[in-house]
């Protein structure tokens, strides 16, 4: 069988019973960094006399049959360096694979920063989607694909990018978007603040240190094509208003970016 095992995303309280069980008992573990999760495991005074086998996003596919050859007739335990295997971190190929054979898979719940940042933000948690880590390039095209979505938007976000991608969502999702930075969830720092896009993009404007989960309220607005949207504010700036107050107003109102709606009432190409 492979267990699939949630460990702590901070503190070490938050470990289960069954998670001491379940390593204590295993025949392999195998993590994303054996060494931190060694001294996890001394952490949690664990005795145990599993094998350890590194798997990361380098060398997941070379490692699934070692794998997977053991957890055909023992039970092999799955951890990454803090929280759900496979949330952004490695194990979704070896699971997927453990399926195509036929090995059970059984997961050992635990600690999520995804669930702890949703549940603490104030925003709504009815329906929501796992965006994970924004891409470093392109942040505002990507970003800007997302502008109508309706469900609440969950990020992993580094400390040292977290500025600018606040001040991009603030650009393509709007100023008054609600958003919450919740950092070093669990922690002694902890901090979960909700806010504006644009406060938080003015509060964090000097950058910020710690583990980063970022939660964006969906969008309410109403759908429109594109097209239809710059055909909108070319009526609008032909009465008389000015181009970039319609820009402004039809993004906030659409969820398009101002940038490219100003662009193309200007270039007039739609």
């Amino acid at each position: 069988m492979l267990i699939v095992a949630a460990t702590p995303i901070g503190n070490l309280g938050d470990h289960t019973p069954r998670l001491v069980e379940t390593l204590a008992s295993a025949a392999l573990i195998v993590a994303e960094d054996t060494r931190t999760t060694k001294k996890l495991i001394g952490a949690l005074g664990v005795t145990t006399g599993a094998d350890f086998l590194p798997l990361h996003e380098h060398n997941e596919s070379e490692q699934i049959d070692k794998v997977l050859a053991v957890a055909a007739s023992s039970n092999v335990v799955l951890v990454s360096d803090a929280g759900m295997p496979g949330i952004s971190d490695p194990g979704f190929a070896l699971v997927r694979e453990a399926h195509r054979r036929g090995i059970a898979v059984s997961p050992l719940p635990g600690p999520s920063a995804v669930i702890s940042a949703l549940s603490a933000s104030g925003l709504p948690t009815d329906r929501f989607s796992f965006e994970g880590f924004i891409p470093k390039k392109g942040k505002s095209g990507a970003l800007s694909a997302l502008a109508t979505e309706k469900r609440t938007m969950v990020f992993f976000e580094s400390p040292h990018r977290l500025a600018d991608t606040l001040q991009v969502m603030s650009t393509v999702f709007g100023a008054d978007r609600m958003a919450c930075v919740a950092r070093e969830l669990t922690k002694m720092f902890e901090e979960v603040r909700t806010d504006t896009l644009s406060v938080l993009a003015q509060h964090y404007s000097e950058g910020t240190k710690g583990e980063i989960t970022l939660v964006v309220e969906g969008f309410h607005g109403q759908e429109v094509s594109f097209d239809q949207a710059v055909a909108d504010a070319r009526q609008r700036v032909a009465a008389g208003e000015r181009a970039s107050d319609v820009a402004r107003e039809i993004a906030k109102e659409t969820g398009y970016s101002k940038r490219e709606l100003y662009s193309a009432l200007l270039g007039g190409d739609a």
